[in-house]
């Protein structure tokens, strides 16, 4: 150790409190990734053996390690965060911390339990089935939580991830665990609580960056501050008081380099730095203005953000953890997956409520990558208590994350919760009562903005997703004409794709289709006998009730139904893409009306059934490769108009030139012969949606399907195509595959890809991880597609992955 720090993150022993079980643990890590380590449990992801290990959560857990300090002098303290999440701290059997909020950081004085040489730290993690248990019997009157979403009880008690007690899409498991910071540290004569900045932008261009940094000491001292900003230093001597003191530091920047989202403008970033003696706190800083414009108009009320002078139009998705456990997650697979946001030209996720408040590397990604991020304060689907040590704790919580986070250009949003308005209709408690637990929700809500308003004036502040406005608590899943909307139509209650051009959004924060994920990482979680969409194992691997009857009674509404079960996965994807599309095509079309789309959702916690279009692992579903055509920046769709009768062409153009595109229709047959029918060239303004041209629905044949490519004079280039009726209706001929398979220079792989008839959503997959160039693409008769195959690692020399080709005629065809 240092003489003012000892980082006791490392291997720890972790038992039962009875004795019963025991292991070593690394920490930060999670109590089951251990006991998986150990043996003394089975993988949680395979097969059922999520009922096998449900005894885990039940018990409480003891995590004890010893450490050395040699000299004892001046006041210590211990440093701990992601302390998941009813727990006591013991130094040499003196209690020292009584923690219960998994999202606060916890500094206590330890002074008087330390001694000189060895010493222990022993944490007692409480079981969050019982702690929630019995908090929820403390209460003055019962809070409902989501039975649907969560199988154990009482989480809504808890100020833990409401995830991590099953949700529809989750494992339910109940994790506990350390998972930041733990260490001992001495206060030599102060430390860093918070770095905070506010900017300030002038007419003239200039910027005027404030930084605060509030110090924490025990007793009067004086110490020398130092702030940098990109190169230019700044000592600061100053008198600090016992407690918590600010210094401020102005600095001016005259030729200020602005911060944009990704697709927008660079994303610059200036480095900032906070010293004092024993410790620097260093941040990124991206200069950026930005607004959210709610002012009426004729439909309602707008919802659209506005940076840096410019209405960005959001595309994006929904961000759960990146584990059900936080052992297996990482900054690496983080990264990646944020990556894949970027690389389907996403320029915003939303940290949904019902997770955590993520690390500060994950905000610094987004800040490097251009991605914007709503963030939700952590309440999700629940009702929760209004008790005043309940809301005390809450109010501790969201300070500390928005004095945290405040900094980070990334953040758009602060976002009070999740679904927690529509929450009130969802039991019968609330019905019976609605005033109570309305104002039990207000009382909540109140305390969250609040808390923002007084950590971060500058910040936006939004009440609750889906939401109408300030204080509306109406229905926001089916009134589109203010504030966000959360639109489940299509999937809960079973309508058609065409039901998304029902709603005109102002901007859609939560909608999505499900499918399962990918035959390859199936394989990781079942058996070969287990591959029937009825089995247990698949079944058990559907979170969402009657999941499974929906994926298939909507092939029967769209599709010919698949030969097998590979093919049933596959098409899977495919109808899950194309449900996507059909509601991003036509939300965009209605540009500057609709100002955003994040679907539901982005990532997987576990290998699951979901409405993810990334696999868990990172890999891309047939779902994220459509992504990456239907957000392109530039993007042209077929839209049907209301009667029917006409299908227009509409060109968006989220940049900031306009763009001449040249477009091409295409009459195809079943047999892939494809004859053109028109060449329209057009100009789309910068930041607009238009109509570039129309077709009469009653001159396309019944057995022909509309395909049209397009460039525009930016480099951006597209393709797709409309099926008048539906798929099912179609006698497709044999589409012929074929691939031939070439290895690279530089290791990856040159596929081209060729068809001899008409081959609709050609999917390639590998057991080889990896990222394909192009995928569920067309292929007219005698076309080929080259597409380059990058593994997710370097393969020995002489290597060749096995690829499988999937296509719409193949996935039905029995001969």
């Amino acid at each position: 150790m240092s003489e003012t720090a000892l980082d006791l993150s490392g291997l720890w022993q972790l038992a039962t409190s009875d004795g019963k079980h025991a292991c070593i643990a690394a920490i930060p890590g999670d109590v089951h990734s251990a006991l998986h380590v150990a043996k003394i449990i089975p993988d949680p992801y395979f097969g059922r053996n999520e009922n096998d290990v449900q005894w885990v959560a039940e018990a409480d857990w003891v995590l004890t390690r010893s450490f050395s300090i040699d000299h004892l002098e001046g006041d210590w303290y211990l440093d701990i965060d992601y302390l998941d999440t009813v727990a006591v701290v013991f130094i040499n059997d003196i209690p020292v911390l009584s923690a219960d909020n998994c999202f606060r950081r916890y500094r206590p004085d330890i002074s008087a339990a330390l001694q000189p040489g060895e010493n222990t730290i022993r944490i007692v993690i409480h079981s969050s089935i019982k702690a929630g248990a019995e908090r929820q019997a403390r209460q003055p009157f019962y809070v409902p939580y989501s039975t649907g979403n969560s199988p154990i009880a009482n989480g809504n008690m808890l100020r833990k991830p409401q995830c991590h007690f099953g949700w529809d899409w989750n494992i339910a498991i109940a994790p506990l665990g350390l998972y930041g910071t733990v260490a001992i540290r001495k206060l030599d004569p102060a430390r860093i609580e918070h770095v905070e900045t506010e900017q300030y932008h002038h007419s003239d261009g200039r910027v005027t960056l404030k930084v605060k940094a509030t110090l924490f000491a025990s007793q009067p001292a004086v110490t020398p501050v130092y702030f940098t900003l990109d190169g230019e230093r700044v000592r600061l001597d100053c008198g600090i008081n016992a407690g918590e003191t600010n210094i401020t530091h102005v600095f001016d920047i005259e030729d200020p380099k602005l911060w944009w989202p990704a697709g927008s403008g660079e994303q610059v970033l200036y480095s900032l730095s906070v010293e004092v003696p024993g410790e620097k706190v260093e941040k990124q800083i991206g200069l950026r203005t930005i607004e959210l414009l709610t002012d009426a108009d004729e439909a309602g009320s707008r919802f659209a953000f506005k940076i840096n002078g410019r209405e960005i139009f959001c595309r994006g998705a929904n961000w759960i953890p990146a584990d059900a456990v936080f052992s297996r997650s990482s900054p690496a697979k983080t990264e990646d997956l944020l990556q894949s946001a970027v690389d389907a030209h996403m320029n915003m996720i939303r940290v949904w409520g019902g997770g955590f408040y993520e690390p500060d590397w994950f905000y610094d990604l987004c800040d490097r990558m251009g991605l914007l991020v709503w963030q939700d304060f952590m309440f999700a689907c629940n009702l929760y208590p209004c008790t005043e040590d309940f809301l005390e704790n809450v109010g501790h919580e969201v300070e500390y994350q928005v004095r945290r986070l405040s900094s980070h250009p990334s953040i758009a949003l602060w976002c009070g919760d999740n679904e927690l308005v529509g929450a009130l209709t969802w039991f019968e408690e609330s019905r019976n009562n609605r005033d109570r637990y309305l104002v039990a929700y207000d009382r909540l809500n109140r305390v969250i903005e609040q808390g923002v308003k007084r950590a971060f004036p500058q910040g936006l502040w939004w009440p609750s997703s889906p939401a109408s406005g300030y204080l509306d608590y109406g229905d926001a899943w089916h009134a589109d004409g203010s504030g966000d909307m959360h639109y489940w139509s299509v999937w809960h209650e079973n309508k058609s794709f065409d039901n998304y051009r029902s709603v005109k959004p102002r901007f859609c924060s939560e909608f999505g289709f499900q499918s399962y994920t990918s035959l390859p990482v199936i394989e990781t979680f079942a058996r070969p006998e287990d591959m029937n969409i009825a089995s247990p194992v698949i079944e058990l691997h559907q979170k969402n009730a009657g999941g499974n009857e929906r994926i298939a009674g909507t092939m029967f509404r769209y599709f010919r139904f698949p030969k097998d079960f590979a093919n049933f996965v596959y098409l899977s994807q495919i109808q899950q893409g194309l449900a996507i599309k059909t509601a991003v095509d036509y939300w965009r079309s209605l540009k500057p009306h609709c100002m955003g789309t994040l679907y539901w959702q982005l990532n997987d916690t576990w290998p699951v059934a979901s409405w993810a279009s990334l696999d868990y692992g990172g890999g891309w579903k047939a779902m994220h490769y459509m992504t990456r055509r239907f957000f392109q920046p530039v993007a042209v769709a077929a839209i049907p108009s209301e009667d029917g009768a006409k299908l227009h062409f509409s060109v968006v153009n989220d940049t900031a030139d306009a763009v001449t595109i040249d477009l091409s229709v295409f009459a195809v047959t079943l047999d892939g012969e494809r004859k053109q029918i028109s060449s329209v060239e057009g100009l789309c303004g910068p930041d607009k949606a238009e109509t570039l041209t129309s077709l009469s629905v009653s001159d396309i044949a019944d057995d022909t399907l509309i395909f049209w490519v397009f460039s525009t004079s930016n480099g951006m280039s597209g393709e797709g195509h409309h099926c008048k009726s539906t798929y099912k209706a179609l006698d497709l001929a044999p589409s012929g595959l074929m691939l031939d398979v070439k290895l690279m220079d530089d290791g990856s792989f040159e596929l081209v890809v060729g068809a001899r008839g008409l081959a609709l959503f050609v999917m390639i997959e590998s057991h080889t991880a990896g990222r394909y160039s192009d995928n569920a693409f067309d292929l007219t008769a005698g076309a080929q597609r080259r597409v380059i195959f990058t593994p997710a690692m370097r393969l020995p020399s002489g290597t060749v992955p096995e690829f499988t080709l999937y296509d719409l005629y193949s996935c039905q065809a029995m001969r």
